[in-house]
């Protein structure tokens, strides 16, 4: 486990713990070695927080490529704190440099890692669960892993959109992990990617309980690199 990740386990975790006290459901789902990718629905930047709080492992997240390049010391700062996480930087500019993060996540998971993507490629708009992109399953089909739903619930009341910090009291955080999905052996043609996808969202919904919509979430201003190619 990165340093920096270490130490946010040590510090940032118990803190959120003690002052949300998290629910979490299907941890035994959670593998204790081995690469896998954790999918799950996406309603608030605090998912991450809250899901790295209550998984024992490292989890590998993507940020914006340009954190990594900044200038001055406000650049190197960001770009030592997310190396020290372990993130995996993503070009926003979309086509074959976006998929740069999807070529990184594949070592990474092959080398045992753990590895989160948002199947729906950006936050939900209004709680609703929309269709699935295809691009968690090609990368567990790449890398020979299996894909672990993950079902968020509460944390768009915590920390809705716009929010600078989650809000203690705001409402009760619950995660749930599913059984592992294993698509191992699929085809990986987009008729057989698709099925797979709209699999795993059904498994997501099962998780939240969220009504699903079945087309793609409104885009925001920058593309997902998990999103179809």
């Amino acid at each position: 486990m990165p340093l920096l990740y270490t130490i946010g386990k040590l510090t940032v975790a118990p803190t959120l713990r003690v002052a949300f006290r998290p629910t979490v459901e299907g941890l035994e789902h959670v593998p204790e070695t081995g690469g896998a990718i954790f999918a799950g629905n996406h309603l608030s930047v605090a998912d991450e927080l809250f899901l790295g709080t209550v998984v024992p492992r490292h989890l590998a997240f993507w940020a914006k490529s340009e954190y990594f390049k900044g200038t001055g010391v406000k650049g190197a700062i960001s770009k030592f704190v997310l190396t020290g996480l372990g993130a995996i930087p993503v070009e926003r500019a979309g086509g074959r440099a976006a998929l740069s993060a999807f070529d990184a996540a594949i070592p990474a998971l092959k080398g045992g890692d753990l590895v989160v993507v948002y199947p729906e490629g950006t936050r939900s708009p209004d709680g609703k669960l929309y269709r699935g992109r295809t691009g968690a399953a090609r990368l567990a089909i790449s890398a020979g892993v299996p894909i672990i739903p993950v079902g968020m619930i509460g944390t768009d009341k915590a920390q809705p959109i716009g929010a600078r910090v989650p809000r203690p009291g705001a409402a009760k955080i619950t995660v749930r992990f599913g059984k592992p999905l294993d698509f191992t052996g699929r085809p990986d043609d987009r008729a057989s990617l698709r099925q797979m996808t709209d699999e795993l969202m059904s498994e997501i919904q099962k998780l939240t309980g969220q009504e699903y919509v079945p087309r793609y979430a409104p885009p925001r201003a920058h593309p997902d690199p998990t999103r179809d190619a």
